[in-house]
Protein backbone atom coordinates (compact mmCIF):
# COMPACT_ATOMS: atom_id res chain seq x y z
CA UNK A 1 0.00 0.00 0.00
CA UNK A 2 1.43 3.37 -1.06
CA UNK A 3 1.16 6.17 1.49
CA UNK A 4 -0.90 8.90 -0.22
CA UNK A 5 1.04 11.55 1.72
CA UNK A 6 4.16 10.59 -0.25
CA UNK A 7 2.51 11.42 -3.60
CA UNK A 8 3.31 14.99 -4.67
CA UNK A 9 0.88 17.45 -3.15
CA UNK A 10 0.62 20.95 -1.75
CA UNK A 11 -1.25 24.24 -2.12
CA UNK A 12 -1.32 25.70 -5.62
CA UNK A 13 -3.74 28.60 -5.28
CA UNK A 14 -2.71 31.61 -7.38
CA UNK A 15 0.62 30.09 -8.48
CA UNK A 16 -0.58 30.45 -12.10
CA UNK A 17 -3.08 33.24 -11.52
CA UNK A 18 -4.50 34.53 -14.81
CA UNK A 19 -1.90 32.76 -16.94
CA UNK A 20 -3.30 31.52 -20.25
CA UNK A 21 -2.27 27.88 -20.55
CA UNK A 22 -2.79 25.56 -23.51
CA UNK A 23 -2.60 21.85 -22.66
CA UNK A 24 -2.72 19.02 -25.20
CA UNK A 25 -3.68 15.44 -24.43
CA UNK A 26 -5.99 16.53 -21.61
CA UNK A 27 -8.55 13.79 -22.14
CA UNK A 28 -7.11 11.48 -19.49
CA UNK A 29 -4.10 10.35 -17.49
CA UNK A 30 -1.41 12.92 -16.82
CA UNK A 31 -2.93 15.52 -19.15
CA UNK A 32 -6.25 15.53 -17.31
CA UNK A 33 -4.54 15.89 -13.94
CA UNK A 34 -2.40 18.74 -15.27
CA UNK A 35 -5.40 20.59 -16.72
CA UNK A 36 -7.33 20.37 -13.45
CA UNK A 37 -4.34 21.31 -11.30
CA UNK A 38 -3.44 24.28 -13.51
CA UNK A 39 -7.05 25.49 -13.22
CA UNK A 40 -6.85 25.11 -9.44
CA UNK A 41 -3.70 27.23 -9.56
CA UNK A 42 -5.67 30.06 -11.18
CA UNK A 43 -4.74 29.54 -14.82
CA UNK A 44 -7.10 30.15 -17.71
CA UNK A 45 -6.88 26.65 -19.13
CA UNK A 46 -7.51 25.73 -22.76
CA UNK A 47 -7.48 21.93 -22.79
CA UNK A 48 -7.48 19.80 -25.93
CA UNK A 49 -7.50 16.17 -26.94
CA UNK A 50 -8.21 14.21 -30.10
CA UNK A 51 -10.74 12.04 -28.23
CA UNK A 52 -14.03 13.91 -27.79
CA UNK A 53 -15.45 11.43 -25.28
CA UNK A 54 -12.54 11.50 -22.84
CA UNK A 55 -12.19 15.28 -23.21
CA UNK A 56 -15.86 15.66 -22.29
CA UNK A 57 -15.14 13.63 -19.15
CA UNK A 58 -12.37 16.08 -18.25
CA UNK A 59 -14.78 18.97 -18.76
CA UNK A 60 -17.36 17.27 -16.55
CA UNK A 61 -14.80 16.76 -13.78
CA UNK A 62 -13.78 20.42 -13.99
CA UNK A 63 -17.41 21.50 -13.78
CA UNK A 64 -18.00 19.27 -10.75
CA UNK A 65 -14.95 20.79 -9.05
CA UNK A 66 -16.08 24.33 -9.85
CA UNK A 67 -13.11 24.90 -12.16
CA UNK A 68 -13.30 26.92 -15.35
CA UNK A 69 -11.58 25.34 -18.35
CA UNK A 70 -12.26 25.55 -22.07
CA UNK A 71 -12.08 22.23 -23.91
CA UNK A 72 -11.65 21.81 -27.66
CA UNK A 73 -11.26 18.65 -29.72
CA UNK A 74 -7.90 19.08 -31.48
CA UNK A 75 -5.59 16.68 -33.26
CA UNK A 76 -2.23 17.95 -31.99
CA UNK A 77 -0.48 16.51 -35.06
CA UNK A 78 -2.58 18.72 -37.37
CA UNK A 79 -1.18 22.10 -38.39
CA UNK A 80 -4.61 23.44 -39.32
CA UNK A 81 -6.28 22.40 -36.07
CA UNK A 82 -3.50 23.57 -33.76
CA UNK A 83 -3.33 26.95 -35.49
CA UNK A 84 -7.09 27.39 -35.09
CA UNK A 85 -6.88 26.40 -31.43
CA UNK A 86 -4.07 28.86 -30.67
CA UNK A 87 -5.87 31.61 -32.62
CA UNK A 88 -9.03 31.03 -30.57
CA UNK A 89 -7.14 31.34 -27.30
CA UNK A 90 -5.17 34.45 -28.24
CA UNK A 91 -8.28 36.12 -29.70
CA UNK A 92 -10.18 35.57 -26.47
CA UNK A 93 -7.34 36.25 -24.02
CA UNK A 94 -4.91 38.52 -25.86
CA UNK A 95 -1.90 36.31 -25.13
CA UNK A 96 -0.67 32.75 -24.53
CA UNK A 97 1.62 32.31 -21.55
CA UNK A 98 2.13 28.54 -21.46
CA UNK A 99 2.01 25.61 -23.86
CA UNK A 100 2.08 22.19 -22.20
CA UNK A 101 2.75 19.58 -24.89
CA UNK A 102 1.39 16.43 -23.27
CA UNK A 103 -0.43 14.75 -26.15
CA UNK A 104 1.12 11.67 -27.75
CA UNK A 105 0.41 8.14 -28.88
CA UNK A 106 2.74 5.15 -28.93
CA UNK A 107 2.98 1.57 -30.15
CA UNK A 108 4.94 -0.67 -27.81
CA UNK A 109 6.30 -3.94 -29.18
CA UNK A 110 9.59 -5.85 -29.30
CA UNK A 111 11.67 -4.61 -32.23
CA UNK A 112 11.41 -8.01 -33.94
CA UNK A 113 7.62 -7.69 -33.96
CA UNK A 114 7.19 -3.97 -34.63
CA UNK A 115 5.81 -3.12 -38.06
CA UNK A 116 6.93 -0.21 -40.21
CA UNK A 117 3.46 1.26 -39.85
CA UNK A 118 3.69 1.17 -36.05
CA UNK A 119 7.13 2.75 -36.18
CA UNK A 120 6.05 5.58 -38.48
CA UNK A 121 2.86 6.33 -36.53
CA UNK A 122 4.70 6.39 -33.22
CA UNK A 123 7.37 8.77 -34.52
CA UNK A 124 4.67 11.03 -35.99
CA UNK A 125 2.60 11.03 -32.81
CA UNK A 126 5.59 11.60 -30.54
CA UNK A 127 7.18 14.42 -32.57
CA UNK A 128 4.52 16.07 -34.73
CA UNK A 129 2.41 16.62 -31.60
CA UNK A 130 5.29 18.71 -30.24
CA UNK A 131 6.08 20.51 -33.50
CA UNK A 132 2.57 21.57 -34.55
CA UNK A 133 1.30 23.20 -31.31
CA UNK A 134 4.69 24.83 -30.74
CA UNK A 135 4.70 26.17 -34.28
CA UNK A 136 1.23 27.61 -33.64
CA UNK A 137 2.16 29.52 -30.46
CA UNK A 138 5.72 30.52 -31.43
CA UNK A 139 4.87 33.76 -33.30
CA UNK A 140 2.46 34.74 -30.52
CA UNK A 141 5.08 34.25 -27.81
CA UNK A 142 7.69 35.99 -29.98
CA UNK A 143 5.49 39.07 -30.31
CA UNK A 144 4.78 39.22 -26.61
CA UNK A 145 8.45 38.46 -25.74
CA UNK A 146 7.44 35.91 -23.14
CA UNK A 147 6.30 32.33 -22.82
CA UNK A 148 6.92 28.93 -21.29
CA UNK A 149 6.76 25.76 -23.38
CA UNK A 150 6.80 22.44 -21.53
CA UNK A 151 7.37 19.26 -23.52
CA UNK A 152 6.61 15.83 -22.11
CA UNK A 153 9.21 13.21 -23.02
CA UNK A 154 10.08 10.04 -21.10
CA UNK A 155 12.99 8.46 -19.28
CA UNK A 156 12.98 6.04 -22.21
CA UNK A 157 14.39 8.92 -24.21
CA UNK A 158 17.67 8.54 -22.30
CA UNK A 159 17.65 4.89 -21.13
CA UNK A 160 16.73 1.52 -22.57
CA UNK A 161 13.82 -0.08 -20.75
CA UNK A 162 12.97 -3.73 -20.31
CA UNK A 163 9.36 -4.80 -20.33
CA UNK A 164 7.10 -3.69 -23.18
CA UNK A 165 9.43 -3.08 -26.13
CA UNK A 166 10.08 0.61 -26.68
CA UNK A 167 12.32 1.17 -29.70
CA UNK A 168 9.94 3.61 -31.42
CA UNK A 169 8.98 5.24 -28.13
CA UNK A 170 12.64 5.71 -27.22
CA UNK A 171 13.38 7.26 -30.62
CA UNK A 172 10.42 9.62 -30.37
CA UNK A 173 11.04 10.78 -26.84
CA UNK A 174 14.78 11.11 -27.45
CA UNK A 175 13.79 13.46 -30.25
CA UNK A 176 11.55 15.46 -27.90
CA UNK A 177 14.47 15.94 -25.50
CA UNK A 178 16.78 17.01 -28.33
CA UNK A 179 14.35 19.48 -29.89
CA UNK A 180 13.70 21.00 -26.47
CA UNK A 181 17.34 22.07 -26.26
CA UNK A 182 17.28 23.58 -29.74
CA UNK A 183 14.00 25.43 -29.19
CA UNK A 184 15.33 26.81 -25.91
CA UNK A 185 18.30 28.27 -27.78
CA UNK A 186 16.18 29.77 -30.54
CA UNK A 187 13.56 31.02 -28.11
CA UNK A 188 15.98 32.67 -25.68
CA UNK A 189 16.24 36.01 -27.54
CA UNK A 190 12.45 36.27 -27.26
CA UNK A 191 12.27 35.15 -23.61
CA UNK A 192 10.53 31.95 -24.64
CA UNK A 193 11.62 29.31 -22.15
CA UNK A 194 11.45 25.70 -23.35
CA UNK A 195 11.86 22.81 -20.92
CA UNK A 196 11.18 19.11 -20.88
CA UNK A 197 9.76 16.71 -18.30
CA UNK A 198 10.68 13.03 -18.58
CA UNK A 199 8.31 10.88 -16.54
CA UNK A 200 9.65 7.53 -15.39
CA UNK A 201 7.43 4.77 -13.98
CA UNK A 202 4.21 6.80 -13.74
CA UNK A 203 1.05 4.74 -13.35
CA UNK A 204 -1.67 5.33 -15.93
CA UNK A 205 -4.54 3.43 -17.55
CA UNK A 206 -2.41 1.66 -20.19
CA UNK A 207 0.39 0.74 -17.81
CA UNK A 208 -2.13 -0.40 -15.22
CA UNK A 209 -3.19 -3.20 -17.57
CA UNK A 210 0.38 -4.39 -18.02
CA UNK A 211 1.05 -3.97 -14.30
CA UNK A 212 -1.95 -6.07 -13.31
CA UNK A 213 -1.37 -8.68 -15.98
CA UNK A 214 2.32 -9.50 -15.59
CA UNK A 215 4.19 -10.28 -12.39
CA UNK A 216 7.48 -9.76 -14.24
CA UNK A 217 6.48 -6.29 -15.48
CA UNK A 218 5.16 -5.39 -12.03
CA UNK A 219 8.51 -6.30 -10.44
CA UNK A 220 10.41 -4.22 -13.02
CA UNK A 221 8.07 -1.25 -12.68
CA UNK A 222 8.18 -1.16 -8.89
CA UNK A 223 11.93 -1.70 -8.62
CA UNK A 224 12.97 1.02 -11.07
CA UNK A 225 12.91 4.05 -8.72
CA UNK A 226 15.25 4.62 -5.80
CA UNK A 227 12.24 5.67 -3.75
CA UNK A 228 9.98 2.89 -2.58
CA UNK A 229 7.03 3.49 -4.87
CA UNK A 230 6.21 4.08 -8.51
CA UNK A 231 4.93 7.44 -9.69
CA UNK A 232 1.51 8.98 -10.23
CA UNK A 233 0.29 11.86 -12.46
CA UNK A 234 0.42 14.50 -9.68
CA UNK A 235 4.17 13.89 -9.41
CA UNK A 236 4.49 15.19 -12.97
CA UNK A 237 1.83 17.88 -12.69
CA UNK A 238 3.46 19.68 -9.78
CA UNK A 239 6.71 20.04 -11.75
CA UNK A 240 4.60 21.40 -14.59
CA UNK A 241 3.19 24.04 -12.25
CA UNK A 242 6.72 25.16 -11.39
CA UNK A 243 7.93 25.33 -14.99
CA UNK A 244 4.80 27.20 -16.06
CA UNK A 245 5.08 29.74 -13.25
CA UNK A 246 7.22 32.83 -12.79
CA UNK A 247 9.15 30.85 -10.16
CA UNK A 248 11.25 29.31 -12.94
CA UNK A 249 12.16 32.42 -14.95
CA UNK A 250 15.86 31.48 -15.24
CA UNK A 251 15.35 27.85 -16.23
CA UNK A 252 15.36 26.83 -19.88
CA UNK A 253 16.67 24.03 -22.08
CA UNK A 254 16.61 21.36 -19.37
CA UNK A 255 15.20 17.86 -19.25
CA UNK A 256 13.99 16.96 -15.76
CA UNK A 257 13.24 13.31 -14.94
CA UNK A 258 10.30 12.62 -12.64
CA UNK A 259 11.24 9.07 -11.81
CA UNK A 260 12.06 8.64 -8.14
CA UNK A 261 15.77 8.62 -8.99
CA UNK A 262 15.57 5.81 -11.55
CA UNK A 263 17.92 7.28 -14.17
CA UNK A 264 20.59 7.93 -11.55
CA UNK A 265 21.15 4.29 -10.64
CA UNK A 266 22.09 0.98 -12.21
CA UNK A 267 20.05 -2.19 -11.76
CA UNK A 268 16.87 -2.81 -9.82
CA UNK A 269 15.88 -2.76 -6.20
CA UNK A 270 14.44 -6.27 -6.20
CA UNK A 271 16.53 -6.87 -3.06
CA UNK A 272 14.70 -4.11 -1.22
CA UNK A 273 12.18 -6.56 0.22
CA UNK A 274 15.03 -8.59 1.70
CA UNK A 275 16.56 -5.44 3.17
CA UNK A 276 13.30 -4.74 5.00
Amino acid sequence: MIDAKRISNGPVQDRLKDKVCLITGAGGGQGRVVALLFAQAGARVYASDVNAKTLAATQELADDMGLSITTTVVDASSQEQTLAWADEAVTREGRIDVLYNNGAHVHMAPFSEMTAEQWHETIRLELDVIFMPTKAVWPIMTRQQNGSIINIASCQGVLASEGLGGSAHSAGKGGVIAVTRQLALEGAPHWIRVNCISPGPIMGPTLQQAYDGSEHFRALFDSTPMLERHGFPPDVAYLGIYLASDESQFITGVNIPVDGGAVQKVGTFLSRANAN
